[in-house]
């Protein structure tokens, strides 16, 4: 079974520009979130899939800086990026990954990449929500062609696997439950705002270390709710 990870990643952000090269503690953001992707077992490679824009020129630059796969496509069609990104390769599953994530759960994934194997699964459904940031999504090569032959609709190309949680019973499909203690979804553990930079930072500055347990990291959120609250009302943008 081949398995990738594909981690869409670009500059422009509307509310924190360059947000994925931004420091965070002695690395960046883009560091933290392909280091820990790197530690997902049984993972054939790790792809930073980013658009062909001017700006994104440091994305690439950074990728090939840092010996990571690098692809770029569309900026607005981000589900034709990850389709282009894979076609190639013609992998098993795709684990979908977002740059803003830089404490992504690598162990999570790791048992969804468990619970794929000899299977013929399109999609993996998580039970239970974890704190935004930590999620990480399985989709089989299959369900992303699929998808990419079906979907019309604009908020389908700029979130990939939308279609596949809209028109449930066109895949075949399956539940992970999320441990009860990671089931904080009151927590942001993203990167979208300052406020987001603020929380991100002191996280990293306390660990020190790139790959520590997302499950450390939300106990260190609870333990400490004065850092928890700083981005607490931060409105995540709708789906339109």
């Amino acid at each position: 079974m081949k398995v990738v990870v594909v981690i869409q990643a670009r500059m422009g952000s509307s509310r924190l520009p360059g947000k994925i090269l931004m420091p965070l503690g002695e690395q960046t953001t883009l560091h933290y979130v392909t280091e820990r992707c790197k530690q997902i077992k049984g993972v054939a490679d790790v792809i930073v899939a980013t658009s062909t824009l001017e700006k994104d020129n440091q994305v690439e630059q950074w990728c090939l800086e840092n010996q990571i796969h690098c692809f770029r496509g569309s900026e607005t069609n981000v589900l034709q990026r990850y389709m282009e990104a894979v076609q190639d390769i013609k992998p098993d599953y795709i684990l979908r990954v977002t740059a803003d994530c830089p404490f992504v759960d690598y162990e999570l994934a790791s048992e969804l990449v468990e619970k794929l194997n000899n299977t013929s699964l399109d999609i993996i459904d998580l039970q239970g929500e974890l704190p935004r940031g930590l999620a990480v999504e399985a989709i089989s090569y299959r369900a992303l062609q699929y998808i990419t032959e079906h979907a019309h609709a604009e908020r389908h190309y700029e979130h990939v696997t939308y279609y596949a949680y809209e028109y449930k019973n066109e895949f075949k499909r399956a539940v992970y439950e999320v441990s009860k203690a990671n089931q904080q979804p009151q927590l942001r553990i993203t990167l979208d705002t300052k406020e987001d930079y603020e929380v991100l930072s002191k996280i990293a500055s306390h660990f020190k270390n790139p790959l520590v347990s997302s499950s450390n990291v939300i106990d260190f959120l609870l333990k400490n709710p004065q850092i928890a609250q700083i981005n607490r009302d931060i409105v995540q943008k709708k789906v339109l």
